[in-house]
Formats: structure tokens, C-alpha cells, sequence
């Protein structure tokens, strides 16, 4: 075995992102959902004589597309690129996740606001949300807060030169 084999791998995998397995798998269901809304509002957004409802309409097949190819590769086969698009997706942090996502599905609602882009993209754009979400990471237990809060008292009262109110 050369060296190269047995050092330990630095590169970071999407397991390092603090994301449970079963929030990981809401974010992968909720981006295909958000892209089967995306599809049939889009395609259903062109179906209109008004250029920016179609050029929304276009859009919103796009972001289904993308976030086909993001979440669920699988679903892509035909397209040689689909799993080395998916693995680069999924080297993205939470946050860049949710921006992309989110900034995709507001673009068709500022370019032409309708019901059919505004609850077409909902769910897309609900997917981005998880994503920031997940980037906020885990909730912290009471007693590390209980500590910190005892650390910062302690600190301030140190800065203050005082205790209990009453100056030293």
C-alpha cells in the first residue's frame, strides 16, 4: 500500500454538513416535488400568448431540470453528465444550496407574476429553505447554553469590577 492509500481522506463529504440521513431525504423529496411543480407550471405557464409568461414558463422547465439533475440523478439517465453534475451538487454547503435553489425559483415569479408561477415555484423554493435551514445546523442543548450564559455574566462582571452589584 503506498502512502497515498493509507493517509486518512481530508476531502469533505456531504456526511460532514451536520445533516441527518432522514433531513437529508426530506430536502431530496422536497426537490423532486418542487420539480414536478416547477415542470407542470412551467409547461402550463406556456401555454399563453404574452412573451414573459413564456419566457417564465421556460424558465420554470429549466429549474425543474436542474433540480432533477441536483436531487435525483437517477431520473436523468440519458444524459451522460447527469452523475457528474449530481456529484458536484452535492459537494455544495447547505447555504449555497439554498440560495441557488431559492434564487431559481424566484426569477419566473419577478419576471412574470402569476398564481400558476408563484404556487408553481413554492415548493422549489421550499427546498431552499430546508437547505438554509440545514445550514443553521443543529439546535444546541440547554446546558452548554446555561454555560455560555454563566461564562458572558462572569466575563461582564469581571469588566465591570463588580459582583453581586456591589463595586470591589
Amino acid at each position: 500500500m503506498s502512502s497515498e492509500e493509507t493517509a486518512p481522506s481530508t476531502k469533505a463529504t456531504p456526511e460532514d454538513d451536520g445533516m441527518t440521513w432522514w433531513y437529508r431525504w426530506i430536502c431530496k423529496i422536497a426537490g423532486v416535488l418542487g420539480g414536478i411543480s416547477c415542470a407542470v407550471s412551467g409547461v402550463w405557464n406556456c401555454v399563453t400568448v404574452n412573451p414573459l409568461n413564456i419566457a417564465a414558463g421556460v424558465w420554470m422547465v429549466l429549474n425543474a431540470f436542474v433540480l432533477f439533475l441536483c436531487e435525483v440523478p437517477f431520473c436523468c439517465q440519458f444524459i451522460e453528465f447527469a452523475n457528474a453534475v449530481a456529484a458536484r451538487a452535492d459537494k455544495f454547503k447547505p447555504w449555497q444550496k439554498a440560495f441557488f435553489y431559492c434564487g431559481m425559483a424566484l426569477f419566473p415569479v419577478f419576471l412574470s407574476f402569476s398564481f400558476t408561477t408563484l404556487f408553481g415555484n413554492a415548493i422549489a423554493f421550499a427546498t431552499g429553505v430546508l437547505y438554509g435551514l440545514a445550514s443553521l445546523g443543529k439546535k444546541g442543548d440547554a446546558v452548554t447554553y446555561a454555560r455560555l450564559q454563566h461564562q458572558k455574566q462572569g466575563d461582564e462582571e469581571r469588566m465591570t469590577g463588580t459582583t453581586n452589584g456591589a463595586p470591589e
